[in-house]
């Protein structure tokens, strides 16, 4: 089974994690990512908040095509991502994924394939915005 969603919901990683274990899993890995108050693009001051804007029928497409990818190459029983777009505070849960498989490096592996895949080829914009200001990270046209 392999589910993903982009939505403006609170994300509760417990719950989105919930029936991801199968008797052939031996490994689950996740990953769960959080607002930080410092910036990932290098720039000086606090961040207040983020915003993150997707266009989500495509970039729940293109999510699924990673982890039809992930399951092909680590052979993924279950996977799972959500990813929470709008405003976002310092602490928030913006992203997890979640990946159960037969062995432990298949899952750390097929975990980190998916975030750093879904970072790069999905239609999803982040915006740090700070007291004095606000810049798009990463962004493309």
């Amino acid at each position: 089974m392999l589910r993903c969603r982009v939505s403006f919901n609170h994300l509760d990683a417990p719950a989105i994690l919930a029936g991801i274990e199968e008797p052939n899993a031996g490994a689950v890995a996740t990953f769960v990512g959080l607002v930080r108050a410092s910036s990932g693009s290098g720039r000086e001051g606090r961040v207040e908040r983020l915003e993150y804007e997707a266009y989500a029928p495509m970039a729940e497409a293109v999510i699924g095509e990673i982890l039809a990818e992930a399951q092909a190459m680590f052979g993924i029983l279950h996977g799972v991502v959500e990813h929470r777009v709008g405003e976002l505070v310092v602490g928030d849960v913006a992203v997890v994924v979640a990946v159960a498989t037969p062995h432990r490096a298949a899952a750390f592996d097929a975990c980190r394939y998916v975030i750093e895949e879904l970072k790069q080829r999905a239609p999803i914009w982040k915006r740090e915005v700070f007291r004095d200001g606000a810049e798009w990270v990463n962004a493309r046209p």
